[in-house]
């Protein structure tokens, strides 16, 4: 399958080629500005599909807009008609096609073009009306805040939020790549217009602080909930926005007799994370916990769990090697600790449900052996 993708060096172009030759698709025509006409009507004369994602939405005059939309629309319906054959044809368009301004109108202009070679030749067409997509290679200071957000943030530099409340839709890259795709599947796709999504409703103030809390997260190690929705692709994003420089930060060491201890990541729903050392013969824990539960790895070294039910006096005590890949996990009302009991220095793993909160730790000293 030939597949012809207009507007390829463009943000939504970019991420869709890519993800095109992730599936195996080895024939992948780009087309850009710099693409002759010559070339591009080759291109549509053995094109199997097309993605039209090009256009113009921030001209230096507002009548680039029909040329850019509606004029470029025209003449690539006109030479796909011409090959006398049914490509499919898949348009991007904008949710403000519904809208009587300079855009909107070049936009819906570009979308009645495309619904008329369908109903011309009989070939499926798809018509996206997008709002706000955003994720990597975004361009900054365009057209896009989200964009503008996280490489302003992500390099300390001041961002402008002149309505917190102003409220935002928006589409995740991935996402719009994702349901794009399936559309080659004439299986999978109903020609019309196509909504992709999800649609997330949200504010600008929100994202704002969203991506504040990230960058913040390094210094306060508290993550906000990333695994999934909209949290998950705007962490993604900022990410992307960083500079090789900045893919690397320390954390904060404390070391005494003991060994070392180090928190590496705190969520505000899930606990935290950490590790810590020990020299061989050092003990570290000598406490228990009324609701606080943790979970250890030994990584390295041999290490010797100790038990005690503070209550029945009821002990317990087990060895773990660094290469079992066992976890223990400790049980509330049961003081516990942890020796070194090999030749080398154990470094072990750390999660605990909770958030250490030295206002009220739930920790309380007591020794396994008295």
């Amino acid at each position: 399958m030939r597949i012809v993708v207009t507007g390829g060096d463009g943000f939504i172009g970019r991420n869709l080629r890519i993800r095109l030759r992730e599936l195996g698709h080895g024939d992948v025509v780009s087309i850009t500005r710099a693409t002759r006409d010559a070339s591009l009507r080759a291109a549509l004369a053995e094109a199997d599909f097309v993605f039209h994602l090009a256009g113009v939405n921030r001209p230096k005059d507002v009548a680039e807009y029909e040329q850019g939309n509606a004029g470029l629309t025209v003449s690539l319906c006109s030479i796909l008609r011409a090959t006398g054959r049914r490509v499919p044809l898949v348009y991007s368009s904008s949710t403000q096609a519904t809208l009587d301004n300079p855009y909107g109108r070049s936009k819906r202009a570009g979308e009645i073009e495309v619904e008329r070679y369908g109903a011309s030749t009989g070939s499926p067409v798809f018509v996206l009306r997008l709002t706000n997509v955003f994720g990597k290679w975004c361009r900054p200071n365009y057209n896009s805040a989200v964009a503008t957000f996280c490489h302003n943030i992500a390099r300390g530099l001041a961002i402008t939020v002149s309505d917190p409340d102003a409220a935002l839709r928006l589409l995740y890259i991935d996402d719009v790549v994702e349901g794009m795709i399936r559309l080659l599947d004439p299986a999978e796709g109903t020609p019309g217009s196509v909504e992709l999504g999800p649609t997330y409703a949200t504010t600008v103030g929100e994202v704002a602080a969203i991506l504040q809390a990230f960058a913040e997260s390094r210094r306060t190690l508290m993550i906000p909930p990333v695994g999934t929705g909209l949290t998950r692709a705007l962490y993604a994003t900022y990410l992307s926005y960083l500079s090789p420089a900045d893919f690397e930060y320390g954390l904060r060491r404390q070391t005494d007799t003991r060994g070392v201890f180090v928190e590496m990541l705190k969520t505000p729903e899930y606990g935290q994370f950490s590790y810590f050392t020990a020299p061989p013969g050092v003990t570290r824990g000598e406490h228990y916990h009324h609701s606080k539960t943790e979970k250890f790895l030994v990584v390295k070294g041999t290490a010797r769990f100790g038990f005690r039910h503070i209550l029945s006096n009821e002990t317990h005590e087990l060895v773990v090697e660094g290469d079992a890949a066992q976890i223990v996990e400790t049980v509330p009302g049961w003081t516990h600790n942890i020796t070194n009991i090999g030749s080398e220095e154990m470094v072990v793993l750390l999660w605990a449900n909770e958030v250490f909160d030295p206002q009220h730790p739930d920790t309380i000293v007591s020794k396994v052996n008295p």
